[in-house]
């Protein structure tokens, strides 16, 4: 049964897909005695983000190999009684420190680097607005709600760059992993046959007060940077290094091969690799990087003759040379503390870190800037119309309810889309694309006037048919009621007028004029207070 090995992987394409935004709900509230409750449909969720952080625990890209297709959680849709649906859970990210993310182009769009930086790969969509959140004055009980947005999806390539002070580059089994063994605690594979290191190892060392971190970078041939041996893959290590060690094999028997040529061939590869990180990311020019030449294997008998030999013409570029035994620990105290003097001249050169400060950049709302009308390309007499805000109000629009078409009729000439389509020659019954989605365009209501109100998911002007709307059913009734009303008082005034005689405007005038006269010679009537009565009866 063999042992499960745990694999170093450094560069991992991975596809992320935030959270979608939950719908908006139509509903109307409904409770006993009260008829006209009014709308009270709830907001639907935030879609849930994915976020990359620096997690110090994290040393490897493996789990993303493995699992290279990561997604957050959906909004939760609204609900009646004004109650908004969940907010969709983040997937964050556990990263090592010195990943740098980058898109399919090789754009560099973030370097993590410090335990605890995040980035935010890709953002969860916004929930869609319930009927309560869309009512106003002219739409108080709207019959429909927007549709949640879908999440951000992006194909990243996540590179682990190796956040070391010190690089070791060399020949294969020029003894870096042998070197880094000895000035530090961690313990790489090592064996007498080229390539042995197929990963990079990083080990701490301290010289006194110093404390540094030292890269092993696998062997380096000719035609690295071109994609040759496995160097390509492992130089993105060196970039943020603050010095370049160059460790040389003197006892080499190989044909061809001697320590100047050696470091003659590692410098033309190091010029012709192109870093990816910038000087705003913290990496610079690898030619404008320290240098030190370590001669190693000075435990053999020929290596100190050659070392005698090459060690001039080395000094003679300005490189410190140092002559070293792995087995015999030969100078190897010496190479710790020349190492961190270096290093901390170094930081000593670099400004001191600032803060990161949070940079907010609002995107420009109102004026032309909104949207663009194009002819489309394809279709003759047809337009295509691009902009942010009428894409979004298309995607948040479900097409099944005529009044949410009617109200995105109104958002668009709100903003001036129709205006800008006359402008282009469009005319009643032309194909217009708004964010993959083709309709016939019919001018709508012009901005700035209130839409014809109908029944509650409907919209008049999507709509011909003979159906009587509701006011004039109501105009009708009310007619009936009346018209029938004027019919039972004429039959009461019959039914008087039998029992009591003509009204006055119908009798005799003579007849009149005599029972008023009759009247005025009795005087006028006698007026009873009863008073005294009252207060009889209520036992005062």
């Amino acid at each position: 049964m063999e042992a499960s090995v745990s694999r170093f992987v450094d560069r991992v394409t991975i596809h992320v897909a935030a959270g979608n935004g939950g719908n908006g709900c139509a509903s109307v509230h409904r409770e006993k005695f009260k008829p006209l409750g009014g709308p009270d449909g709830g907001n639907g969720g935030r879609g849930g983000d994915v976020t990359l952080v620096v997690d110090s625990q994290v040393h490897t890209l493996l789990d993303f190999h493995h699992r290279p297709h990561l997604r957050a959680k959906n909004g939760r849709q609204g609900q009646g009684g004004h109650r908004n649906g969940a907010v969709g859970a983040d997937l964050v990210l556990s990263v090592p420190d010195g990943t740098v993310v980058l898109s399919q182009d090789g754009e560099v769009l973030a370097d993590l680097v410090g335990v605890g930086t995040t980035f935010v790969a890709s953002q969860g969509g916004r929930g869609g607005l319930g009927n309560a959140a869309l009512a106003s004055k002219a739409r108080k009980a709207p019959g429909f709600a927007l549709l949640g947005e879908e999440g951000d999806q992006a194909e990243l390539v996540l590179e682990l760059k190796s956040v070391a002070d010190v690089g070791l580059v060399g020949f294969p089994s020029a003894g870096k992993s042998s070197l880094i063994s000895v000035l530090s605690e961690a313990k790489p594979k090592i064996a007498d046959y080229p390539f042995t290191t197929l990963a990079p190892n990083l080990g701490v060392v301290t010289a006194g007060e110093t404390v540094f971190t030292v890269a092993d970078v696998p062997g380096l041939i000719p035609g690295a940077s071109g994609g040759r041996g496995l160097g390509l893959e492992f130089l993105r290590h060196i970039e943020r290094c603050a010095v370049l060690v160059h460790v040389v094999d003197c006892a080499t028997l190989e044909p061809g091969r001697d320590p100047l040529s050696d470091v003659d061939a590692l410098e033309n590869e190091l010029a012709e690799y192109t870093p990816a990180l910038s000087a705003e990311l913290g990496a610079v020019d690898l030619e404008s990087r320290p240098r030190m030449v370590v001669l190693n294997k000075m435990d053999v008998p020929e290596a100190e003759e050659l070392a005698e030999l090459v060690r001039p013409d080395l000094e003679a570029r300005g490189w410190p040379v140092w002559e070293v035994s792995t087995q015999s620990r030969k100078g190897l105290r010496e190479l710790s503390f020349a190492l961190a003097r270096t290093v901390e001249q170094y930081r000593a050169e670099q400004p001191e870190p600032e803060p990161a400060r949070v940079l907010v950049r609002p995107k420009a709302v109102g004026g032309d800037a909104d949207f663009t009308v194009e002819p489309d390309p394809e279709t003759e007499d047809a337009f295509v119309v691009r902009g942010d805000k009428p894409e979004r109000w298309v995607r948040q629009t479900s097409f099944d309810n005529d009044e949410a078409v009617g109200f995105l009729g109104d958002r668009l000439a709100k903003i001036g889309v129709e205006e800008a389509l006359a402008r282009h020659g469009a005319q009643p019954g032309s194909q217009v694309t708004i964010g993959g989605v083709t309709f016939d365009w019919e001018p709508s209501t012009p901005a700035g006037v209130a839409a014809v109100m109908s029944g509650r998911g409907t919209d008049a002007r999507l709509e011909s048919n003979d159906r009587v709307p509701a006011s004039e059913r109501k105009a009708a009734k009310q007619a009936r009621y009346y018209a029938g009303k004027e019919s039972v008082d004429a039959d009461e005034l019959r039914w008087a007028e039998e029992e009591t005689g003509p009204r006055a405007g119908d009798r005799d005038d003579d007849v009149w004029d005599d029972v008023w006269d009759d009247d005025a010679a009795e005087g006028p009537a006698e007026v009873v207070d009863d008073a005294d009565d009252r207060e009889d009866r209520s036992g005062r």
